[in-house]
């Protein structure tokens, strides 16, 4: 079922019910409203004889005959009937014990006129009650004369009322009827209009499922589907700034395999050249001594390789349980191994800071750690200084790692991230570094929620410094 059909038919329904459910309930109120206008004017008019008869009782006390009496009540009941001229009004006066003084009803009276006898001094009563294809309303009050309780009964034909209702829920159908084949046309033309927009957003879709990511749903309105269609095409470059993310990362990836295999090629390539010579070659000491020194650098620097790709194999694809220890304690436990790396270049290390509490994995952090401090040593000068710091600022960790050594330029910086990358080949080939460690560096500062800032001069010297934003939890899993 189509959009528009369903707004189409689920409109309908709730239309039918409040369209319904309203004209009952204002049919239902104009029936009680004149109802209860002909209860008034019934009870008005009970009062208004009885007050009459209440005006000439002092006359019945003085003459105290009952044949003054009768005539009396039937005066009263044939001036009644000849003012009211209203042949749907009856009046009806009884006399204790359930003698009828008067009395123009014409029809037989129904058990809701016991239900109202002996009504209290200034009550009325009243009720309605059916009388064959009648509706009848009985009104009922009493006043004392002579000793005697006088019933006066005031009856009136509100058949009319009724008949009003029934003649107002017919003129409602014709109208009902008229209405809904109405709506039923209009929202069907409104249904469709309303779902256009997003007949022609689905065909775009379909053109940009094909793989024209550069088109977008053009509309300029300002409502629902106008702000629908501007998130579609925010998605849509979202989704296109994906794929040639993708394409730049698969280049990157192709140049990952291509840098690598070169960094094999190379130490392989003397490995397997001083080998051969020294396979074919007499014994000559000194030859011989060149060669293996070589050969030995090489293969340290293939050993260095392997550790460094581990490392990146390891970060990517473990997952990591990481608990809330002290960076400050980290980085005391490493002091030692950074201690006697620096001491082999002459390099002095400062070490300063304060608690740092952080969820991390010591492992890593150690991994980050000598990383940072190696590049760093590896920069400097003999008789060099590398300063390693950590501290907190509100919410954040930080480690910071400084030397005073070449530094890097400035067109380098945005690349100093990439696997194998090297701002300079020849000092990196001397301490057998491939152009991994900032790269592991960046990967472990993501896992840990940091990123890594670095501010570089040429022979001045490079700050790393590696934010760590804190989650206020023991435990978490990446």
């Amino acid at each position: 079922m189509k959009l528009w059909q369903k707004i189409y038919l689920f409109s309908i329904l709730p239309f039918l019910l409040l369209f319904h459910l309203a004209s009952v309930l204002i049919i239902e109120r104009n029936h009680s409203k004149l109802l209860q206008q002909e209860i008034e004017a019934t009870l008005r008019e009970n009062r208004s004889i009885r007050s009459a008869i209440e005006a000439i009782v002092p006359f019945l006390r003085v003459y105290r005959s009952p044949d003054y009496e009768r005539t009396v009540w039937t005066n009263i009941g044939n001036e009644f009937a000849a003012k009211s001229g209203d042949r749907a009004a009856y009046l009806r006066i009884e006399e204790e014990p359930d003698r009828t003084a008067f009395s123009n009803v014409d029809f037989p009276l129904p058990t809701i006129w016991t239900k109202l006898q002996a009504p209290g001094k200034d009550e009325i009563r009243y009720g309605l009650s059916d009388v064959g294809d009648r509706t009848i309303l009985f009104t009922a009050s009493s006043v004392e004369v002579n000793r005697k309780k006088i019933r006066i009964g005031y009856m009136k034909d509100v058949t009319p009322v009724y008949a009003e209702r029934v003649e107002q829920y017919r003129f409602f159908v014709q109208v009902d009827i008229a209405a809904c084949l109405l709506y039923l046309v209009l929202m069907m033309i409104i249904s469709k209009a309303l779902t256009k927009p997003i007949e022609r957003m689905a065909r775009k879709a379909k053109v940009i499922a094909q793989g024209e990511f550069s088109r977008r749903v053009e509309l300029r309105s300002k409502d629902e589907i106008g702000h629908l269609a501007d998130h579609f095409n925010r998605m849509v470059a979202v989704v296109e700034d994906k794929i040639n993310e993708l394409e730049i990362l698969n280049l990157q990836k192709q140049r990952f395999i291509h840098d690598f295999t070169h960094e094999l090629k190379t130490p392989l390539t003397s490995i397997i050249g001083f080998s051969s010579f020294l396979r074919v070659t007499k014994y000559q000491e000194e030859a011989f001594a060149d060669g293996l020194n070589v050969i030995y650098a090489e293969a340290k620097r293939l050993e260095s390789l392997a550790l460094k790709m581990m490392d990146l194999i390891f970060i990517r694809e473990e997952n990591l349980v990481m608990k809330r220890e002290n960076l400050k304690a980290v980085l005391d436990e490493a002091e030692p191994v950074l201690a006697m790396k620096a001491e082999e270049r002459r390099i002095r290390l400062a070490i300063d800071g304060g608690d740092c509490w952080m969820p991390m994995d010591t492992d890593l952090m150690k991994v980050l750690i000598f990383n940072l401090v190696d590049n760093a040593i590896k920069a400097s000068s003999e008789q060099g200084l590398v300063a390693i710091r950590v501290h907190s600022e509100g919410g954040r960790r930080i480690l910071e790692v400084a030397d005073r050594g070449m530094g890097i330029a400035l067109e380098h910086l945005d690349s100093i991230f990439e696997p194998f990358y090297v701002s300079d080949k020849a000092r990196t080939r001397q301490y057998n570094g491939a152009g991994l460690g900032l790269s592991i560096c960046q990967s472990v500062a993501r896992i840990h929620k940091g990123t890594i800032e670095v501010v570089s001069e040429v022979n001045v010297g490079t700050t790393v410094k590696v934010v760590f934003e804190v989650a206020e939890r023991d435990e978490v899993k990446v």
